[in-house]
């Protein structure tokens, strides 16, 4: 017995994945998009500015609008947009950023259209340049 497990969705023009995973996967008329953050396709980070003495001054509404745009982008590959969006789970490396973050995500979402939506404080994520990472779910537009 064979498993579809979909298609992969892999963005050439995006930061590769930092293992063998693709950007995202489309599968029972449903896009699941692998965790993004705002790393840009020559790793370089939005929102993040590098000071003299090698530390990082970080910029949370900065990097939320590229951790979107750059899921906007993603869905564009399989037809989608953000409209297509139906949930997200939003990663934050502190909890102090959520009302910055809010602000930025309600330039793109309101509650009657937007995702569904959990928001989780983490640890840590996979670079201390890394504030937010956002994995998404979105639904094919036939399937809407």
């Amino acid at each position: 017995m064979s498993q579809d497990n979909g298609q992969a969705v892999i963005a050439g023009d995006k930061a590769k994945p930092l293992a063998n995973y693709p950007h995202a996967r489309v599968v029972g008329g449903f896009i699941f998009v692998s965790g993004i953050s705002s790393r840009n396709f020559d790793n370089t980070y939005e929102g993040v500015k590098e000071l003299p003495d090698g530390s990082f001054q970080l910029d949370i509404k900065e990097q939320t609008k590229a951790v979107i745009q750059n899921i906007k982008s993603i869905l564009e590959l399989s037809g989608a947009t953000l409209n297509n969006l139906v949930d997200l789970t939003v990663f934050l490396k502190d909890m102090n950023d959520y009302n910055d973050f809010n602000e930025v995500y309600n330039q793109f979402f309101d509650a009657k259209t937007g995702p569904s939506r959990t928001t989780v404080a983490v640890k840590d994520l996979p670079s201390p340049k890394l504030l937010i990472e956002i994995k998404a779910v979105a639904v094919m537009p036939a399937y809407r």
